[in-house]
């Protein structure tokens, strides 16, 4: 940006109040300047549009600012942590979220005596955002644009396969175009001893982290596709998509895809590819995305035992809290609410290293490979 040069004049009094004014000015120019490409790469900067109606413009003006900054926090949430799933958040009340906040900038302002818009650009503090994080147990990452490793798993009755051909699964991905920040490892031999088909389905957090970060990433996108067979031709793909961030999982959706009449084989897994792509660009609501609750006993031998599971079940996708009904020597009785149906807290449990077993009403939570002690 180019400013006026201005003429040199006698430095009195009034020279300075010149210059002190001057400067200010200069200031101010620089602060409406647009942000520079560094800034806006910032992961704990973000800008949202607000509008807000109350008895006054200024009234008007806090509620926007708070549903504002409310809102940008969310965002710079779910660009960290790679998730839309808040559900983990501490319930935050208005000078809590203010008080995250470093410094904020607005821009095309507009006001009537009751209404009030604005583009707020909220800068929050990382060291209070990293805080708020790790309380929640929710996993991170502050590098911004970094991919999404897809890893195309294929299942054919008993066959497992991921480097190994045929994968007409993993062919297909590499024939379609994909959105920027996915990007489809080469499989060369640091890929293949990163990670094979069995862990890549049953979610190895080693091993998803080891092939996410090989390839430039901290994210990894397990795609497993199951074929549906109808005599010797290949009636349809089952596919299940699980996203993990450093090795925890994230979120998880399936579909289900049949082939159509006269399709080919290839074309089939094309199509089957954009479908998925698209499920994870915009994913659709679950219908499964309802509350419930389940008791379940949890044999503890020491109070380190318990702390251990407290922190395990914080950091399991999907669970909204954990009651404590009864605490002894020998073990502990809970209650974990949970969004969608028993087998898929199960699942997400197994990503933690915990194994649910039984049924309503004896529920048993046991770290995995334990066994019942029935």
């Amino acid at each position: 940006m180019t400013l006026p040069l201005v003429s040199a004049i006698p430095w009195s009094r009034c020279g300075r109040q010149f210059a002190a004014a001057g400067f200010l000015l200069v200031i101010a120019v620089l602060a409406l300047a647009p942000a520079r490409a560094d800034d806006q790469q910032d992961p704990y900067s973000v800008t949202v549009k607000v509008d807000a109606t109350a008895d006054s413009a200024v009234a008007a003006r806090t509620i926007a600012r708070n549903d504002g900054q409310r809102r940008a926090l969310d965002d710079i949430v779910q660009r960290l942590s790679g998730s839309a799933d808040l559900s983990k958040l501490p319930k935050l009340d208005d000078q809590k979220i203010t008080d995250m906040v470093a410094s904020f900038e607005v821009a095309h302002e507009k006001m009537s005596t009751v209404r009030y818009l604005a583009d707020y650009t909220f800068h929050f503090r990382p060291e209070k955002i990293r805080q708020l994080l790790r309380t929640a147990s929710i996993a991170f990452s502050e590098t911004p644009n970094r991919p999404v490793v897809v890893v195309p798993v294929y299942r054919d009755g008993e066959q497992l396969v991921l480097w190994d051909d045929p994968n007409p699964w993993r062919d297909a991905w590499g024939q379609v175009p994909v959105p920027t920040k996915l990007t489809l490892p080469l499989g060369g031999v640091g890929d293949l001893t990163a990670i094979d088909a069995e862990q890549a389905r049953s979610g190895d957090p080693q091993a998803l982290t080891d092939i996410a970060q090989r390839n430039g990433a901290d994210e990894a996108l397990v795609a497993v596709a199951s074929a549906r067979q109808q005599g010797d031709r290949l009636a349809g793909l089952d596919i299940s998509i699980k996203h993990y961030r450093l090795g925890q999982l994230t979120d998880s959706s399936s579909d289900s895809i049949d082939a159509q009449p006269g399709e080919s084989d290839t074309d089939f897994f094309k199509r089957a590819v954009g479908i998925a792509i698209g499920e994870v660009e915009h994913p659709r609501p679950s219908v499964s995305d309802k509350e419930a609750s389940l008791s379940a006993t949890v044999p503890i031998s020491t109070l380190a035992d318990w702390i251990e599971l407290q922190r395990r079940l914080n950091a399991v996708p999907g669970i909204r809290a954990v009651d404590l009904l009864s605490l002894n020597r020998h073990e502990a009785r809970i209650v974990i609410k949970f969004v969608g149906k028993p087998d898929q807290l199960k699942s997400n449990l197994a990503q933690a290293n915990l194994d649910l077993d039984g049924a309503d009403p004896d529920w048993r939570l046991l770290p995995a490979g334990a066994g019942s002690s029935d």
